[in-house]
């Protein structure tokens, strides 16, 4: 039995023993009565009685441990050109000034905060803060659309909201202002307070009474210490998009969150205290609160906060460039971004250009990783690329390749094994088991680990029905694949993107891994979409690699082929669409429900997260041209 096996066996066997030993690496104020308290189930909560402070974990023992001068945060903006490095003691004396501003304003322990900003320094600053005095943060993607803020501000409440100016896309000052304004005036709830951030780039126009410049807010304050909360009292609220249009605020606790986020960056992630650690993600997603803020300030790492692109800031060297100058031993983003720098830079030129000696591991996450991908970032830059699988309801992995216990042997296409913690199972509609190499829905077996959703923000009933009723016993990911015999996950697609072609279950994902292995193809997405003989077909859209210059149908012509090959005839796969870009969120996750509405001409709201909606309208073309996008 390897390391792995013996340390993941403990996990199941002795969850309370294990996830003790690992909360010692985190300082209480008061140790837990309970380590895991079951007497509500299916709602179980770790760490019962224990209390603690996040922001003193993240900040204050590490200056205090004799970390005070090393840097904690990077922050790197290429669309600005600035640089600015805060050490612990720094921003932990950043963080307290911010936290006065706000004990200023009537905020306390248990009170809401919206945090609706770029990715500057102050976001992070805004967000442990809130941390620091108890109060829970939920923030909200800069830039999303007022009437989608407007829901989250009736639904947390909050009694401040924390924003900026403006933020910075390439090339375009997006103003925040007007947004948030207007967000405020559709929302019933109306914060008391709003603070702001001046940029340089673009001056925001202040509501006397409610706003007030960030400079202004610190200097009515004073520095504020951590405010000791139960392990089980909220830090956070993420709204992900619910199928309702009513968002669903997932809710983060404190204590399970830190002991889980601090124990993953050794055990998962390979890397020392001091060591530099880069998510190339946003404050707004739950990669950015886990792995830009809290994991690796828990850990004694310096993290770095990007405010870029992974191409055409200025080019697809960016990512290379960070690497270089910082020393980034690991780097973690999705996928999407490998795919981009692919398509702009086959041949990796830009990568030569840098020295690239402290970089160790590359992590990919948020969406499935295709093996061309894989292949193509392991072939450049000689370094073990490790994909993994996680949820915004999860908080960190459910699957992965665990390499400071074993760094186990890379299938591409399959993120490893459950990681410690996670009794994965595959089961069938019914709810029964399903043997090896057998696609069903994937499910994680209660109680899920420290550190994952206890509930949602004032909705347990929904909670419950929404992850907990289908398969009773059971945390319902939403996706499905199978589990090989050796352990390893194979997550295939979204339960809903398992196409049913004349009794056939098939899976999108792996048709999608035939189409993105053909050689002119940077990314790709199949939908199914209804069809009155099968049930349903499969539909396949290409981006190109820059600079192919071959017939787009001689293209088509040979992926179908592959497809039959490969898959084979069941699959019924004879269409397929070069498009210019897919539809995505600005998180890079492709918006395959919304493509597939617009095949069969059903009514779609456009998701408030899409990175261009003009796109939608490229894609119902390309639809029409290849004889499916209905009236709708």
């Amino acid at each position: 039995m390897g390391r792995f096996d013996e340390v993941y066996r403990r996990s199941l066997e002795d969850p309370e023993g294990f996830w003790a030993e690992a909360a010692g690496a985190i300082h209480w104020e008061k140790t837990w009565d309970k380590v895991l308290d079951d007497s509500k189930q299916p709602f179980y909560r770790w760490f019962a009685g224990g209390v603690l402070n996040t922001c003193y974990n993240a900040l204050d023992r590490h200056v205090e441990n004799g970390r005070g001068d090393q840097a904690a945060l990077i922050y790197d903006s290429p669309v600005t050109d600035t640089l600015r490095v805060y050490s612990y003691g720094e921003l932990r004396d950043e963080v307290a000034a911010f936290a006065g501003a706000l004990v200023a304003r009537g905020i306390g322990k248990g009170d809401r905060v919206i945090v609706y900003m770029p990715m500057v320094p102050e976001a992070a600053i805004a967000m442990l803060a809130c941390a620091r005095i108890g109060a829970i943060h939920s923030v909200v993607f800069g830039g999303f659309a007022a009437n989608e803020l407007a829901t989250r501000i009736d639904d947390a409440q909050p009694k401040a909201i924390v924003s900026a100016s403006c933020g910075i896309e390439p090339g375009r000052v997006v103003a925040y202002k007007p947004l948030l304004d207007a967000a405020i005036e559709l929302a019933g709830h109306k914060p008391a307070t709003c603070i702001i951030l001046q940029r340089s780039m673009e001056s925001a126009g202040l509501i006397a009474g409610r706003d007030l410049e960030w400079g202004d807010a610190v200097g009515q304050g004073k520095p504020a210490d951590c405010v000791p909360v139960a392990a089980t009292d909220p830090l956070y609220i993420l709204y992900t998009s619910g199928t309702t249009g009513q968002p669903k605020g997932i809710v983060r606790d404190n204590g399970g969150h830190a002991v889980a986020l601090n124990w993953t960056m050794k055990n998962l992630y390979d890397v020392e205290p001091g060591e530099v650690y880069w998510a190339a993600s946003d404050v707004g997603w739950v990669v950015g609160h886990s792995y830009i803020v809290y994991a690796p300030l828990l850990h004694g790492n310096t993290t770095v906060l990007y405010e870029g692109k992974p191409v055409g800031t200025p080019d697809p060297g960016a990512f290379w460039r960070v690497i270089s100058q910082h020393k980034v031993a690991t780097m973690f983003t999705a996928p999407t971004a490998f795919r981009a720098i692919k398509q702009q830079d086959p041949e990796g030129d830009h990568i030569g250009k840098y020295d690239l000696e402290n970089f160790r591991t590359l992590f990919l996450a948020g969406e499935r990783c295709d093996p061309d991908t894989l292949h193509w970032a392991e072939d450049k830059l000689r370094v073990p690329v490790i994909d993994h699988w996680w949820q915004t309801e999860t908080g960190w992995a459910i699957a992965a390749n665990c390499l400071g216990i074993e760094h186990l042997p890379v299938v591409p296409g399959s993120p490893t094994r459950a990681m410690p913690g996670w009794d994965l199972r595959v089961l069938d509609g019914e709810g029964q088991e399903v043997g090896p190499g057998t696609i069903g829905a994937i499910v994680g077996k209660l109680p899920m680990p420290p550190g994952c959703a206890p509930t949602l923000w004032n909705a347990d009933a929904r909670f419950k029905q929404a992850y907990l009723s289908t398969f009773p016993g059971h945390y319902e990911t939403g996706d499905a694949g199978y589990i090989d015999d050796k352990g390893y996950v194979f997550v295939m697609a979204r339960t809903d993107d398992i196409i049913n072609v004349a009794g056939h279950r098939l899976s999108t994902g792996g048709m999608e891994e035939v189409l993105a292995a053909h050689p002119d193809v940077a990314e790709c997405a199949v939908i199914g979409v209804a069809d009155q003989l099968k049930g349903q077909l499969p539909v396949g859209f290409m981006v190109l690699k820059a600079g192919v210059e071959r017939a787009d149908g001689e293209i088509v012509k040979e992926v179908v082929q592959m497809v039959r090959d490969q898959i084979g005839p069941v699959a019924a796969f004879k269409t397929a669409a070069v498009v210019q870009r897919l539809p995505k969120t600005r998180s890079g996750k492709i918006l395959r429900g919304t493509m597939r509405a617009i095949a069969d001409g059903e009514a779609y709201k456009v998701p408030a997260t899409i990175d261009d909606p003009a796109i939608l309208d490229e894609i119902t073309v390309s639809l029409k041209d290849v004889g499916y996008a209905k009236e709708g």
